[in-house]
């Protein structure tokens, strides 16, 4: 049994509290049918969250924390996410539509975040600078302060650990304004954070539109910063409304990622590799395999064997998909589904050619076949734009340089991949290929530590490793002179 509430709240200040601008719909996209009511925030509820944020922030209570103090916290946030992932998984799943045993994952994902940046909380140090024998300087990293956090429908459970985790490991305190499609299961966060003993006012975690709630949250003047992973639109307007405050961003933001297929490439092994890159949560990823760029030589072979793997997926309601396997859910919503529908049928009046799938499925709920197409030239909508389903465009190349040209061929660059035993041709691919993270030999490898980002319109700024921890401090320099 699913414990589902039929009504869920907001959480301001501690509080569950109903939102200014009613409720809205939260719709199964594996029936269409309603699931529940979330209460809908309004400008007014967003003000109420930022200043319980501030003042928890002004107070000095999480960052005057020794940080090993507050790295447990931290820690013990994601654990709690493990104690309950059999209540979470099941209502991730019914709200966003990905199997069951893809929603565990994604639960596991979002607990190695806090387990990860609760460990880093005490290895941000400061440094000495020498200025000779008359002064002392030391740099220090101070909090920003207000961190507004503005979360994706596609992973609602394990975006909003990337970036609350690595927030709270610093001594920030959050404002979360969750998905509007999937926000029901972002209440564990707050029911963590009460766990764990954090002040109220530290995490507050709302429900709004973007245009209202989310509008009023990147232009709130007592947010310090705000972090976002969504469509480059939303993600221009909201670095555009930062910078009327002077606040910065880190937007990670669309893109069409591409792989590069060489003939010398272990194709059986890379058929898994598609199965993960475009498939996983019906292809509902930013670094999704949305482009394979495969030698011409082996071009056929290639697409007759990820045609049949395409094939071979049981595509149906995620609640019923328990089991690790060949099997993906619906998409997101039908208006999601009804998209990348439409660019498969534009893609094919521009020349490709359907190898698996193509289609919607005469079923309730947003199911999209796993689809191939082929016969793609870097000139076709479908080649340019992301898709964000489970649609995979084939293109050929004939030499290195070509394969480079067209990867590099998009606003894109977020990820791409190269496959090929050849070392010498692998690193000097991934030295040319505009992306923020590249891998060779298997897509998706890597993990929390290691750093993830895009160029050019897949956004700025870093998250995971390391190196998102800078994302939410400042540095503070301190020079003292000293008596002679």
């Amino acid at each position: 049994m699913v414990d589902l509430k039929s009504y869920w709240q907001n959480y301001i200040d501690g509080q569950w509290v109903d939102g200014g601008a009613g409720r809205i719909d939260i719709i199964n996209p594996a029936t269409g049918e309603k699931l529940a009511e979330h209460a809908l925030a309004n400008a007014v509820d967003v003000d109420k969250a930022v200043q319980a944020a501030k003042r928890v922030h002004l107070s000095g209570v999480l960052s005057d924390l020794r940080p090993v103090e507050r790295g447990r916290m931290v820690i013990a946030m994601g654990k709690y996410l493990l104690d309950h992932i059999d209540q979470i998984a099941p209502i991730l799943t019914l709200e966003q539509g990905k199997p069951l045993w893809e929603s565990r994952i994604e639960i596991e994902g979002a607990a190695r975040y806090f387990e990860y940046y609760g460990n880093q909380a005490e290895t941000v140090e400061g440094r000495s600078i020498p200025l000779g024998s008359g002064y002392f300087d030391f740099t220090t990293y101070e909090p920003f302060g207000v961190s507004a956090q503005i979360i994706p429908w596609n992973y609602p459970v394990e975006m909003t650990a990337r970036s609350l985790s690595a927030a709270l490991a610093t001594g920030n305190t959050i404002v979360i304004k969750t998905p509007e499609m999937t926000p029901i299961t972002n209440a564990w966060f707050a029911y963590a954070a009460e766990a764990v003993g954090l002040p109220k006012g530290a995490v507050n975690i709302l429900c709004g539109l973007g245009h209202e709630a989310g509008a009023a949250l990147s232009s709130h003047r007592d947010v310090n910063q705000i972090v976002f992973t969504g469509s480059v639109p939303t993600g221009i307007a909201i670095a555009s409304a930062a910078a009327k405050n002077v606040v910065p961003c880190v937007l990670e933001l669309g893109g069409k990622s591409a792989a590069i297929v060489h003939d010398d490439a272990d194709l059986e092994a890379f058929e898994n590799d598609v199965r993960w890159g475009i498939y996983f949560n019906a292809g509902q990823v930013c670094s999704a395999m949305s482009r394979v760029i495969v030698n011409e030589t082996i071009h056929d072979d290639l697409v007759e064997r990820i045609s049949r793997m395409a094939k071979s997926l049981k595509v149906g309601p995620g609640i019923e998909l328990q089991e690790f396997g060949a099997n993906m859910g619906a998409m997101v919503s039908e208006g999601q589904r009804d998209r990348a529908a439409d660019m498969i049928t534009e893609a094919v009046s521009q020349g490709a050619k359907v190898e698996a799938g193509g289609r919607k499925l005469n079923t309730p709920g947003a199911f999209l076949e796993p689809t191939v197409l082929s016969n793609i030239t870097p000139d076709m909508t479908i080649a340019n734009e992301e898709v964000f389903g489970p649609v995979l465009s084939v293109l050929k190349f004939d030499s290195d340089e070509e394969a480079i040209r067209i990867a590099n061929g998009t606003p894109y660059g977020l990820v791409g991949g190269v496959f090929t035993k050849d070392i010498d041709k692998a690193t000097k691919a991934a030295q040319k290929i505009r992306a923020g993270q590249v891998f060779i030999n298997e897509w998706y490898a890597g993990g929390v530590e290691t750093p993830f980002g895009g160029y050019g319109k897949s956004g700025y700024g870093r998250e995971k490793g390391r190196e998102a921890l800078w994302n939410y401090v400042q540095t503070k320099n301190v020079a003292i002179k000293l008596k002679g």
